[in-house]
């Protein structure tokens, strides 16, 4: 059996079944987390550039700087309702997400959203290891200019340097993550912190290179709109945000088993989120406003703006310091729940570090590089991943919040007794699975359909809109049939 993913878990009881069970998803001993944990976490998940990019994008839609700051901070409240949301049951329970599904699911049936949850982790892995790597590329060009001959496009869409940098930083981050979640915790204490310091330093040195007095924080770069034409835009920028973060959101459980108490990941998420994401974002707008002046053109990706600082040790650090970032949210969000999705598909044969490996390989094989590299790709797969992600997230609620009315019997989350109170029929819980299929369907059509009908020239665009809010639909159309389908056969019987 593997090592323990933590020093803070402990040997599973005799009497929990081995093929639900593994020391990593057996429920927690101790609960160390403070809320500058969680809070660090955020920091981690924030300053991605990945984060920085989505931000920066929403000024192609038209919106002026105060409308971006709005539906940014909008969107990340919502962010933080719903992590607080997740975060309860995990948190009490002291188990991880896949295993809490058992509640729900059934003890067999909690494969499903763990696999599906594990397969959208992989892609974002393979994502942010990408875009991490072109961070690195730019140290390698200045550092070392010889290295330009490899930067040509050479194999399935990326260069010889692109893969160098890409293998570098992939087991970078398989190195943090074999240390087990002790390591992780250090290093993502570490790593927010530091990219705030470069990104202030960052802002201030643009600022002063413009001069205050000539920067615009009107930074739209699509038609002018009108207040009225402007708030259906601002509307799907919230949605935006809110996909952007729909991963971590649901992957939450898997930190807030940690907390020490519920109140400290509840303090720690809202300094990490609004309180966090205002500073951001600020920075973000100011950022932005000041290579307008200093570079004659708006660039909203922080590590071109590094890359066209003529300066070795800003290169340097900059490129670094994003690298840094970007490995953080990789880890804290791509590696670890994974690794707990699979694990948890076969305890005794994969372990909580396979599990992580596992994903590592697979998002090599889906060569990130040649579907994440323009707006519009992001704004696709950011719809196209929430509506996988949000009927998930409405079941679980429902199932725990209405359903078992926040009653749950962890022991009977590890046994295979068929009278087990999570056993339901054969391991599965029918209506669980039905709301999956019923919130699922909509969601992904929603999220797939208009751009498929704009690609075929069937429409020019008017139902594009419903796309933004795909995560929205699956989350709320799961919730609907999960309590429906509970009310009218229950299967899901709060504990005493």
């Amino acid at each position: 059996m593997s090592e323990p993913a933590a020093s803070i878990t402990q040997t599973p009881p005799p009497a929990y079944d081995p093929r639900l069970t593994n020391e990593d998803l057996a429920p927690l001993r101790k609960q160390t987390w403070s809320s500058y944990n969680i809070f660090a976490f955020w920091m981690s998940d924030v300053h991605s550039v990945g984060g920085y990019v989505t931000a920066g994008s929403l000024f192609a839609l038209g919106l002026a700087s105060w409308q971006v700051l709005f539906a940014l901070l909008a969107g990340i409240v919502i962010v933080q309702i719903f992590c607080n949301l997740v975060a309860k049951p995990s948190q009490v329970t002291g188990v991880p997400y896949p295993v809490i599904n058992r509640a729900v699911f059934g003890v067999l049936g909690a494969n499903i959203p763990a696999i599906v949850r594990g397969s959208i982790a992989i892609a974002w892995y393979g994502v942010q290891t990408y875009l991490a790597s072109q961070a690195l590329i730019i140290i390698f060009l200045k550092f070392w200019p010889a290295t330009a001959a490899l930067n040509e496009p050479a194999f399935l869409g990326l260069s010889v340097l692109g893969y160098i940098c890409y293998a570098i930083l992939w087991v970078a981050q398989a190195a943090v993550f074999w240390r087990g979640m002790e390591a992780i915790k250090r290093f993502v204490d570490w790593a927010g912190p530091a990219v705030y310091v470069v990104m202030v330093v960052l802002a201030i040195y643009l600022v002063s290179q413009a001069g205050w007095e000539n920067i615009s924080l009107d930074l739209s770069q699509g038609e002018s709109l009108g207040f009225a034409e402007s708030i259906p835009v601002m509307l799907s920028a919230i949605a935006l945000v809110v996909s952007y973060f729909s991963g971590p959101m649901l992957n939450f459980g898997d930190f807030s088993r940690y907390g020490r108490s519920f109140e400290a990941v509840k303090r720690g998420n809202f300094l990490g989120l609004p309180v966090n994401f205002l500073f951001f974002s600020i920075l973000t707008v100011i950022t932005a406003s000041a290579t307008v002046p200093v570079f004659g053109e708006l660039i909203t990706d922080p590590i071109h703006t590094v890359e066209r600082i003529d300066t070795p040790f800003a290169i340097l650090l900059g490129g670094l310091t994003f690298v840094i970032a970007t490995v953080g949210i990789n880890i804290v969000a791509n590696f670890i729940s994974p690794a707990f999705d699979f694990s948890n598909v076969s305890p005794q044969k994969i372990s909580w570090r396979t599990g992580g490996m596992i994903a590592a390989v697979g998002s090599v094989v889906l060569t990130p590089w040649n579907w994440y590299s323009n707006p519009d790709a992001i704004h696709y797969t950011l719809g196209l991943l929430g509506a996988l992600i949000g009927p998930l997230f409405g079941i679980l609620i429902a199932g725990y919040y209405i359903c078992a009315r926040q009653r749950l019997d962890v022991d009977a989350m590890f046994t295979m007794d068929q009278s087990g109170r999570y056993w339901f029929s054969k391991g599965y819980n029918p209506n669980a699975i039905w709301a999956t299929v019923a919130a699922g369907v909509p969601a992904i059509a929603a999220a797939i359909v208009p751009k498929m009908l704009i690609d075929l020239g069937v429409t020019t665009g008017g139902m594009a809109w419903i796309a933004d809010y795909s995560w929205f639909i699956g989350c709320g159309l799961g919730y609907v049939a999960m309590v429906a389908l509970e009310r009218r056969s229950p299967r899901i019987i709060p504990a005493a």
